[in-house]
């Protein structure tokens, strides 16, 4: 017998925008009599769809003919036996299984936005009580009872057994830091003191960077800094398992590195750390082992056996798990491995000399550079160094000293993105659905959001729109100011080929200020590299070829990069290990 379910995301369910109920004049069930879909209350009791998942046959009518992708009717793999282990109403998101955190080890959490990562570490938090596919609220007793039952067997149920005889206590760091600003009123330095269960504030300031701004109050912190502060607060908390959900989020890659690092230190024969994390050059760095989250975003998620991280990031690229017979995708992640490009031969569209900006105790140089036709130029630095105040100059934003040879066309993608408003992501993009169909909407899985205000977007669907919204401008240059923040792996490797391509179809050139290593890997032909030191004084340099100026900036971090034999992705090296001896040795701090 066929497992299914039946998913309507309210979200995207728009009756008066359909046709009235366009899914229920179509349902063969429905035709024939029964009420297979009907007409029911959603959230503020506005009008939505439901459906009775018993009554549904699986033909497929009604996600085709919904013109906002909001109905999913999923066939279950065959292999999947449990319930889910939780369930957001009648026909919400199920989530089936969890992952499992490992004394000694650090795992990492792998998968699609909207596939219930967060879901999953709350639950394994105690954040979030499962309601194991029912309605009904279970008494304290006869929930210990059906949460052991369902883990019966496998390490999630050691795992509860602890938890739930106090043996094991959690620390969770969430993904939305900028809520701690808005719950704590204080200074950095009273929110550690409160928490600090284990007398080692001093350290984890000092290992984390925090004792420039110890005295700063929380609500004027910049992102990175809350980031920082979210996860020293977590680990000074006394426990034996840390969920870190995002850890990465707003810092640069030197910060990345670091708190990596820290995070590694955290796992000791006595203690567990789970992380979920986007970066996949920081997750492999991090990793000692993964799980894979794959299911459908929106309807269902389910999660992957334990596997060493290498095999697992690539079994996740490669779209099959081959231990669960499992495809999760219809096609693999490959990464290009491209020989160098020569654009000496290419127009320049603008160059500069001379340009010094001075804002307050900040001092931005770049002493000279170029933009040749068709560049997709990587931008790479610490954070307060000058990046996106070099960006703005460009884009006309902010005045300078020093000189543009060429005024260009510009179109510019700011970092901060502003959901303020009541406008409809189609009543915005109405340009690039005139004209970009196949090159933007389509890639960049605008579609499903045309309906949706602005203010009602996720952190991801915002920053698909305003990237569609750059691009769609007519400009010779585009300046995007962290393209790849909120977005889940696939997402970003998608937006790094759609704005390559979109240059070269164009003739147009790009800067592209961002923190992904692999995602400028992916998407750069030059790169410009900042240093100096942070909120004092920073220096522009290049743009240079991609080997020169990845050299330069990996030596400035003090690692090297190889690339993964199998999926060809870069990867960090082992601190010591041969393959890093051989490279510093011989000065390529970046592969070949």
């Amino acid at each position: 017998m066929v497992k299914r379910i039946a998913v309507i995301e309210e979200e995207k369910c728009f009756p008066d925008k359909c046709g009235n109920f366009l899914c229920i004049r179509y349902c063969p069930v429905n035709r024939e009599g029964s009420e297979c879909i009907y007409k029911g209350k959603g959230q503020a009791d506005r009008p939505k769809a439901k459906i009775h998942t018993e009554l549904c046959i699986g033909c497929m009518i009604c996600p085709k003919k919904c013109p906002f992708g909001a109905i999913h009717i999923v066939n279950l793999p065959d292999a999947l036996e449990q319930d889910p282990i939780h369930q957001y109403g009648e026909n919400g998101f199920h989530l089936y299984g969890l992952p499992t955190p490992i004394f000694g080890k650090v795992v990492g959490i792998l998968g699609r936005n909207g596939i219930g990562k967060s879901s999953a570490v709350k639950i394994l938090a105690g954040l979030l009580q499962p309601n194991f596919g029912g309605s009904e609220e279970l008494d304290t007793p006869a929930y210990r009872k059906k949460l052991l039952a369902y883990f019966k067997g496998n390490e999630a149920q050691i795992f509860f057994t602890k938890q739930l005889a106090g043996d094991i206590v959690v620390a969770y760091k969430p993904q939305a830091v900028d809520q701690l600003a808005q719950q704590f009123s204080g200074t950095v330095d009273d929110l550690l003191r409160a928490v600090d269960q284990q007398g080692k504030r001093s350290q984890v300031s000092a290992d984390l960077d925090l004792i420039p701004f110890l005295e700063t109050k929380l609500a004027d912190l910049s992102g990175g800094e809350l980031q920082r502060v979210a996860i020293a607060a977590t680990v000074l908390k006394q426990a034996n398992v840390y969920f870190f959900d995002e850890p990465t989020s707003y810092l640069d890659i030197k910060q990345r590195i670091k708190v990596a690092q820290f995070l590694k230190g955290l796992a000791t024969p006595s203690t567990a750390v789970v992380v979920i994390e986007h970066d996949l050059v920081v997750l492999d760095y991090l990793a000692d082992l993964v799980q894979i989250m794959y299911g459908d975003p929106g309807a269902y998620g389910i999660v992957s056996q334990l596997k060493a991280a290498r095999a697992g990031m690539n079994a996740y690229l490669s779209g099959l798990l081959r231990e669960e017979n499992m495809q999760i995708r219809d096609h693999p992640i490959k990464f290009e491995v491209r020989a160098p490009e020569n654009l000496k031969s290419r127009e320049v569209l603008t160059d500069w000399h001379g340009i010094e900006k001075v804002q307050g105790k900040f001092t931005l140089e770049a002493n000279e550079g170029e933009i040749r036709r068709r560049a997709v130029i990587g931008v790479l630095g610490e954070n307060g160094i000058g990046k996106t105040t070099f960006v703005k100059i460009l884009a006309g934003v902010e005045k300078s000293s020093g000189t543009l040879s060429k005024t260009v066309p510009v179109s510019y993608k700011p970092q901060y993105l502003s959901s303020i408003s009541d406008k409809t992501v189609e009543e915005v993009l109405q340009h690039a659905i005139n004209t970009y169909e196949a090159q933007l909407i389509l890639p960049l899985e605008i579609r499903p959001l045309l309906l949706k205000k602005l203010s009602m977007l996720s952190g991801g669907e915002l920053q698909r729109v305003a990237i569609c919204h750059a691009l769609s401008q007519k400009a010779d240059l585009y300046l995007l100011d962290e393209p790849s923040a909120y977005l889940d792996v696939e997402q970003r490797l998608i937006c790094a080929r759609v704005i390559r391509n979109f240059m070269d179809e164009r003739g147009a050139s790009a800067i592209i200020v961002d923190h992904d290593l692999l995602f400028l890997d992916e998407i750069s032909n030059q790169l410009m590299v900042f240093d100096g030191l942070p909120a004092r004084h920073g220096a522009a340099h290049g743009p240079f070829a991609m080997e020169e100026g990845m050299n330069r900036f990996l030596s400035l971090l003090s690692i090297t990069l190889r690339r993964d034999q199998e999926s060809h992705r870069p990867r960090i090296n082992k601190l010591g290990s041969q393959m890093d001896r051989e490279q510093r040795s011989q000065n390529k701090w970046y592969y070949s």
